[in-house]
């Protein structure tokens, strides 16, 4: 899964690494090392200018809010339950597939968090049957210092309580497609700790390789099949993971230190 994620590029940095067109400077926000459901994020995206006579889908930068709320919802409530998306069933799950097929995205992040957890723990935890505890956290990052470009779906929600002129009336919202975790070795591994994404957590973001940005942001792509054969997993061999400081665990602890790679897990916690 992706629960939680840091953010740390400056917008203007993004816009050169995606090519971006647009982006409006007064919704800059500061870095986020501890990125947490239901907070903005930045998404890069494809489409038409608002209000522009030239329909031509242009690249943008913006800001979203983490947890999709699907158009044809009541409330936006259930927004902090939608951050993720499973690539297996995205295009016929109804709060993501039409989404999917028009509305998609790409969530830019320096890495993101897991939780370890012990093997028998993680099978339950793949098969629905149980929760895991939160145990040690490691950061999980393309092991070459790129961006991780995270797949994502993007929705708009109209708050009919409000008027049409409120700055509130329309929510953007987003959330990041998971897929199955790398069994494969990690490039750089820990000494003493996981060797694979699979030992960590059954699920990973699913991360978009350079080559892949165009075809997933394209909006004119609406075939869905054409679209599923996008969610294939990045190749094997890209990421990193090491141990950090428990703090994470608590998204009031915010900063660079966040990311601190310690020598091994910390004391009282468990691979």
């Amino acid at each position: 899964m992706c629960g939680r994620y840091a953010s740390s590029r400056r917008p203007e940095d993004l816009a050169g690494i995606f090519e971006v067109e647009k982006w409006e400077p007064e919704e800059q926000f500061e870095p986020d090392y501890n990125v947490a459901p239901t907070k903005d994020v930045y998404a890069v995206l494809d489409r038409p200018l608002k209000d522009a006579e030239d329909p031509k889908p242009v690249r943008q930068l913006r800001r979203l809010k983490w947890g999709l709320v699907p158009s044809w919802s009541k409330t936006p409530e259930g927004g902090a339950r939608m951050i993720n998306a499973r690539a297996e069933t995205v295009h016929e799950k109804p709060s993501y597939r039409r989404a999917f097929s028009s509305r998609r995205c790409i969530i830019p992040a320096d890495g993101y968090y897991e939780w370890v957890t012990g093997k028998a723990e993680r099978d339950l935890e793949a098969e629905g049957k149980k929760k895991r505890p939160r145990k040690q956290p490691y950061f999980v990052l393309p092991a070459d210092g790129s961006v991780f470009a995270m797949a994502g779906l993007y929705e708009f929600w109209r708050d009919k309580t409000l008027p049409d002129d409120h700055p509130q009336s329309w929510w953007v919202t987003c959330s990041v497609i998971t897929t199955e975790a790398e069994k494969s070795p990690l490039a750089v591994a820990p000494a003493d700790g996981p060797h694979a994404l699979a030992d960590i957590h059954p699920r990973m973001p699913l991360m978009l390789t350079p080559d892949r940005w165009d075809s997933w942001l394209d909006p004119s792509r609406k075939d869905v099949e054409d679209l599923r054969s996008l969610l294939e997993p990045p190749p094997p061999g890209l990421m990193r993971a090491y141990p950090v400081s428990t703090a994470v665990s608590n998204v009031r602890n915010n900063g660079p230190e966040l990311l601190k790679e310690l020598e091994g897990p910390e004391e009282g916690t468990l691979f």
